[in-house]
């Protein structure tokens, strides 16, 4: 567009030419919108989609290297130390250490990908998740063992860094297939691990396993170097700024939202290893949506401690029907994805265009959570008692699908939501409500044998069921006054008259 305050000619009969190398610099602090090669969400669709598509494959690879010693846990113990004195507990602490271990690195994972951006956390972590597979193979006692799994446990980045890498490629409007696909891939890894496992442990030792979890991990960081590149649009930004004053030797030319953030900051590492704690304190809506969505995904693993041993002293099946058996799960979360990547996107648009102004509405992303919300409580209502009165097996089977189905629904939306809702600081966000995940899925599924030994299974997840019912109203009001409450916290408050939450300056 013209300038009208300026004249067309200038005062020596020149035609005013607009200064090209001006505009370019301009466009260089910020991705141009009408096309721009280092805009992660310009990047050709087919290679956005590859990317996804490796972040599924490293999500399984974790799953899958943390579920597979459940079913021999035992024997890995006693193989180890065959004159312990406690190896119920040893094998028990076996297990739970890698959640103490993903509850422990997202504190250092998420924040340095805040600042030093996605891809060298990436590598870093997942060079230390190879070390401490490697040591998991190699460990010639329990202890090591049990540091070695508490070291992968701190070097997993899918779960806190997948979401956020998603929000850095797609628009909102079309994050809803990519999210689904993302955790569709730990829900096959978990079903796939335990059954592979038995095979192998039975056949060529416990050891193999982790030979095998070694081969998937080299292999997802090879690919990882070959075609990672940053999305990071903080990072990308500031790079690019920096050429951009090496070239012009113009030291005022910044990113920006780098201009506008505090310049002076001392020590940005330390702020942002800070933040997420900042940002979990900040937002009343963090608060209650990590609260909601740690007691849906504890589920998953009150079902898999559970169901086998339903099928074995209810039902009398073999262990290889047992290890079969969870693979329902499976079915039942791919019916969510395929609900997810069916619905989500889809009543996200029709809800903004129905709303009466410009701005985005995370909040849109919650219909799906609130219909999963519901009906979650009588899918383990419908487990328990079927368990109780020796219904037939396909009913309980068929419960376990319901139990995936409504699970998925309820968790993937929510976390579609904290990447809209917090854009920029999406990796923190997402670290909040990892950690009350790893919490809740350590200790709630300890109830689960406790419960069911003093009231039976049907009463026993009555009581896990009214726990559900009392947090389903909390997608309710998120969606409903979640708008107003993200006002309150300086991470998540909308920009005037702007609608992004994206671009904001870091607080301090």
């Amino acid at each position: 567009m013209l300038d009208e305050e300026q004249p067309l000619l200038r005062s020596d009969g020149e035609a005013t030419v607009p200064d090209a190398e001006q505009r370019r610099q301009q466009h260089s602090l910020d991705f141009d919108p009408t096309g721009d090669p280092d805009d992660p969400q310009q990047w050709p669709a087919t290679y956005r989609w590859g990317i996804v598509a490796l972040l599924a494959l490293l999500a399984f690879t974790v799953t899958f290297t943390c579920i597979s010693v459940v079913p021999v846990a035992g024997p890995i113990i006693a193989d180890l130390s065959p004159s312990h004195t406690s190896t119920k507990s040893a094998s028990v602490l076996l297990v739970t250490i890698w959640e103490l271990g993903e509850a422990t690195g997202p504190f250092l994972i998420a924040p340095l990908s805040e600042v030093y951006g996605r891809s060298p956390v990436f590598h870093a972590a997942n060079c230390l998740f190879i070390l401490g597979v490697l040591l998991t193979a190699l460990a010639p006692s329990p202890g090591v063992l049990i540091f070695a799994r508490f070291l992968t446990g701190c070097a997993v980045t899918s779960n806190v860094l997948n979401p956020s890498v998603i929000g850095d490629l797609f628009p909102p409007e079309s994050r809803g297939s990519a999210v689904s696909l993302v955790m569709l891939a730990p829900l096959i890894g978990g079903s796939v691990g335990p059954a592979i496992a038995g095979v192998i442990a039975q056949s060529s030792g416990w050891r193999q396993i982790m030979w095998m979890a070694i081969a998937l991990a080299c292999s997802c960081e090879l690919l990882f170097l070959a075609l990672f590149r940053e999305t990071y649009k903080t990072v990308i930004l500031n790079r690019r700024a920096a050429c951009l004053r090496q070239e012009t030797e113009d030291e005022s030319l910044k990113a920006n939202f780098a201009a506008e953030a505090s310049a002076a900051d001392p020590n940005p590492v330390w702020t942002a290893i800070a933040r997420p704690t900042k940002v979990f304190w900040s937002s009343i809506v963090l608060q209650m949506m990590s609260l909601y969505g740690a007691v849906v995904f504890s589920l998953f693993y009150v079902m898999s401690t559970t169901l086998p041993e339903i099928l074995r002293e209810q039902y009398h099946l073999s262990p290889a029907l047992v290890g079969s058996s969870l693979i329902s799960f499976t079915i039942g979360s791919l019916l969510g994805v395929l609900a997810c990547d069916t619905l989500l996107d889809r009543i996200y648009k029709r809800l903004q265009n129905a709303s009466t102004d410009d701005l985005p509405h995370p909040e849109h992303r919650l219909p799906l959570v609130t219909f999963g919300a519901f009906a979650l409580p009588l899918a383990v209502v419908l487990y328990g008692w079927t368990a109780e009165l020796h219904l037939p097996v396909w009913l309980l089977l068929l419960s376990v699908i319901l139990l995936g189905f409504c699970m998925i629904i309820g968790t993937v939306p929510m976390m579609a939501y904290v990447v809209d809702a917090f854009g920029r600081y999406s990796a923190s966000a997402t670290t909040s409500v990892l950690i009350s995940r790893c919490l809740m899925g350590t200790f709630l599924p300890l109830t689960a044998a406790p419960l069911n030994a003093r009231l039976g299974y049907g009463f026993g997840f009555m009581v896990i069921a009214a726990l559900c019912l009392v947090l389903a109203p909390v997608p309710v009001f998120v969606m409903r006054y979640g708008g107003v409450w993200r006002q309150r916290s300086e991470y998540t408050r909308d920009d005037l008259g702007s609608g992004v939450t994206s671009e904001r300056p870091a607080p301090s």
